[in-house]
């Protein structure tokens, strides 16, 4: 039987990973994207700088398999960078542990509390951040923690949080913060903190920032949260930032392969493409790892980083994704060499979202593009059209919402993104027609829809009303813009042309 990959197994064959010395990061929503980018950033730091202090301590939020997969290999695992024609393999030992906060809550919170701990950050997606349409937060479905945290502050009394008991990524962070806040208060000092979401949302750490004061305020409502909001306001910061990796699902073929190159079995392994973007915020309230001594750019505003990317790659990937559902295209990458498909995507990129952008600094938009769909046709990243469809309603408003908006305001239909429109839309149609749910937090709302407008029978909706009642859908685009008449005609006439 092979040895397991672990600190006492580590192979020659690559260079060894890093030791941390103590967990200076803790991280919430420890899949394969962190561990194929922001992970690998902080090992190439601490290799670049020696400060060793930068241990990751991951929180996995949906199950036990990442930590199941990490704890018995030390933290240590592969990356396996897959490109269009060759591969390299490197191991990253940044990762101290990993917790599952359905058995280890006390411990994610002590974490966090702890002095050495200088950094939260997130990878949870968009769903994640447990918002309403409105881009509220939906008590609901942090209930749980809402009343978890006025036991924590010793704070008694009931709530209005009625029925079932639930808990996210957003509650517990507060929780952790709270945490943070009460040995702060213990010590004596202040112990500042950086909580940097890596999700792709606009503005990300500003909405972060906004859930996390209606969570508190929610729980600890008038005085009984006034200390706590007063910390949050002097000593925590929640910088913006833009993340960009192509992370598929890891196959088992690749990990046999993995096995045979190190000698030794690695359950952890992540696969990425070649290129890889990090822009930050500079605005952090402590010590940070130098990020970008190995390619993170620090900046002070991200927006025009982060609004390029969700309208260009974001965008696009959406719009193959769902075309290529339709097309009976299993991967991103046959889907984008499909002329049609591509066409259509072309016209998403650079003439409806391009039109929209300003180019950051020193960066040509034009040429981005065009590495995009070069980065979507690498049958190495393997990302399938099923997995990247999914939620979109959490995913549209951003990736496609500005552009239509800018567009439209601008006297011009923006056809691609009708297109986009048109596809998404008769997915869900044609899954609701099938009797099958709608993989979408608003699934089961938007299968009704379906059925209403064909009398009861979702068979019997005409695809054209389908799709101008989804566009049409609340928190879906823009205030208004969802109604705008050219725009509802496009994107009807558009899904006659995929019938």
């Amino acid at each position: 039987m092979t040895d397991r990959l672990h600190r006492s197994t580590l192979p020659e064959t690559v260079e060894a990973p890093v030791t941390p010395e103590s967990v200076g990061i803790v991280h919430l929503g420890i899949g394969a994207f962190h561990r194929a980018h922001q992970a690998v950033y902080t090992e190439m730091a601490a290799r670049a700088t020696g400060d060793r202090r930068w241990g990751i301590l991951g929180v996995t939020q949906r199950s036990a398999s990442v930590r199941d997969q990490l704890r018995p290999q030390d933290g240590v695992y592969s990356v396996l960078t897959a490109g269009a024609d060759e591969t390299s393999l490197d191991l990253v030992g940044a990762v101290v542990d990993v917790a599952w906060p359905a058995e280890e809550t006390e411990r994610v919170l002590d974490a966090v509390g702890a002095a050495t701990t200088h950094l939260v950050t997130l990878t949870v997606t968009e769903k994640g951040y447990c918002r309403k349409g409105s881009g509220s937060l939906d008590l609901s479905l942090v209930s749980g923690d809402v009343v978890a945290l006025r036991a924590e502050q010793g704070v008694t009394g009931g709530t209005d949080v009625d029925g079932e008991l639930r808990t996210g990524a957003v509650g517990l962070l507060v929780r952790g913060l709270a945490a943070r806040f009460r040995a702060a208060q213990a010590a004596g000092d202040h112990r500042p903190l950086t909580v940097l979401t890596c999700d792709n949302m606009v503005d990300n750490g500003r909405v972060l920032q906004g859930l996390v004061g209606e969570l508190v305020d929610a729980a600890l409502p008038g005085e009984e949260g006034d200390t706590l909001r007063a910390w949050l306001a002097e000593d925590v910061t929640f910088p913006c930032s833009m993340v960009d990796r192509i992370v598929p699902a890891t196959t088992a073929e690749q990990r046999d392969d993995v096995e045979h190159r190190l000698g030794v079995r690695d359950e952890g392994l992540v696969v990425g493409e070649p290129f890889s973007q990090w822009v930050i915020e500079d605005r952090f309230a402590g010590p940070r790892p130098a990020w970008e001594r190995v390619g993170a750019t620090l900046t002070d505003d991200v927006a025009v980083w982060e609004r390029a990317k969700l309208r260009l790659l974001n965008g696009t990937h959406s719009l193959l994704a769902y075309a290529g559902r339709l097309a009976g295209h299993e991967t991103i990458a046959e889907a984008v060499q499909d002329p049609a498909i591509a066409a259509r995507a072309r016209q998403l990129l650079f003439e409806d979202a391009l039109a929209t952008l300003v180019a950051p600094e020193g960066a040509d938009l034009v040429a981005y593009g065009e590495s995009l769909l070069v980065r979507f046709a690498n049958p190495a990243t393997g990302h399938t059209t099923r997995q990247v469809s999914m939620d979109g309603t959490q995913k549209i408003p951003y990736r496609w919402g500005g552009t239509i908006a800018e567009r439209l305001e601008v006297g011009e239909v923006p056809r691609g993104a009708a297109f986009a429109l048109a596809a998404w839309a008769e997915v869900v149609r044609r899954e609701a027609v099938a009797g099958r749910a709608v993989d979408d937090p608003r699934g089961e709302e938007m299968a009704k829809t379906v059925a209403v407008l064909g009398g009861g029978s979702a068979a019997d909706a005409r695809p054209e009303d389908v799709a101008r009642a989804l566009t049409a859908l609340a928190g879906m685009l823009p205030s208004g813009v969802g109604l705008d008449p050219a725009l509802l005609d496009a994107v009807a006439a558009e899904v006659e042309g995929l019938l």
